[in-house]
């Protein structure tokens, strides 16, 4: 297994060293990593195949700046976390849409991660749910603990979960880009993802396919941009939206506000890229912005 560039990972993060594995070099750690590193799909909208190998992942935040979607950002965090001695484990996860009534079942459309042995008042076992890969979500770890918990501007809360024996239920604000997210408690390993990355990353009828989608947590804001709809949830909890249709606009929006670096992008591929977030964007409003 190829090690992880750390000290160019952390400088991603705008991080130096850090010390040992605590909760609050964890919280630290994860809030650089939502900040920093946008959740995004845009590498299967340039055309650049991916695969869920951890490695990979974490050497494109060095060589990039950005990961990708779930399975990319949560695996490449998990891969800095463990060379940073953490105990890090994987979990098949299940995110419910907002267009589905009920949770899906163990579809495995997420990659779920939980850090152990850092027990505190907030988490006596020791267990946290670490997740920088749902986009809109977590801007800290979550003691894997059943509550209600405010992460500024949204509410999240944790519930044993309904579809997954022993498994947990993360409840997302009502402000949020899906219903839930469910974690099955045993654990995974990257080939139980990679068909279905195969299939989310290729197939026409993906979501993630059919429109590019850029999604950076501050403690304060959450920005999203599909399409070229931008979405900002701010302190006040307040949404705003905004379409975003001019190329030069919309580059700015992704390179300066969302901090998603384009630096590897060609003058050719940012041709190809706009008029396949335009054509994207348009079929999506056309259909009722499902």
């Amino acid at each position: 297994m190829r090690e992880v560039d750390v000290l160019g990972y952390l400088r991603r993060l705008g991080l130096d060293a850090t010390g040992r594995p605590t909760v609050e070099q964890l919280t630290v750690l994860h809030r650089a990593h939502t900040e920093r590193v946008p959740y995004t799909s845009l590498d299967i909208h340039l055309g650049r195949a991916t695969t869920v190998d951890p490695q990979e992942s974490a050497e494109r935040v060095v060589r990039t700046g950005r990961a990708g979607y779930c399975f990319h950002s949560n695996g490449a965090f998990a891969a800095l976390l463990t060379a940073l001695g953490y105990d890090v484990r994987w979990h098949v996860a299940a995110v419910q849409p907002l267009k589905l009534p009920a949770p899906p079942g163990r579809i495995g459309n997420h990659l779920g991660l939980t850090v152990h042995g850092l027990p505190s008042p907030a988490a006596p076992e020791g267990v946290w749910l670490v997740d920088v890969g749902l986009g809109d979500a977590l801007h800290e770890p979550l003691p894997l603990v059943a509550g209600t918990y405010r992460q500024h501007p949204l509410e999240l809360s944790l519930e044993p979960s309904g579809v997954a024996p022993g498994g947990w239920r993360l409840q997302h604000d009502p402000n949020g880009a899906f219903t839930g997210m469910d974690l099955w408690p045993e654990s995974a390993r990257p080939d139980d993802f990679a068909a279905t990355h195969d299939e989310l990353s290729t197939s026409p009828t993906s979501g993630f396919v059919r429109v590019l989608v850029v999604a950076v947590r501050t403690g304060e804001t959450v920005t999203v941009l599909r399409g070229c709809l931008l979405r900002v949830v701010g302190p006040d909890r307040q949404v705003t939206e905004t379409e975003v249709t001019d190329r030069a606009a919309w580059f700015a929006t992704v390179v300066d506000r969302l901090r998603l670096p384009l630096d590897d992008v060609t003058a050719q591929e940012r041709d190809a890229l706009w008029e396949r977030v335009r054509s994207g964007h348009e079929a999506w409003v056309a259909a009722g912005r499902p």
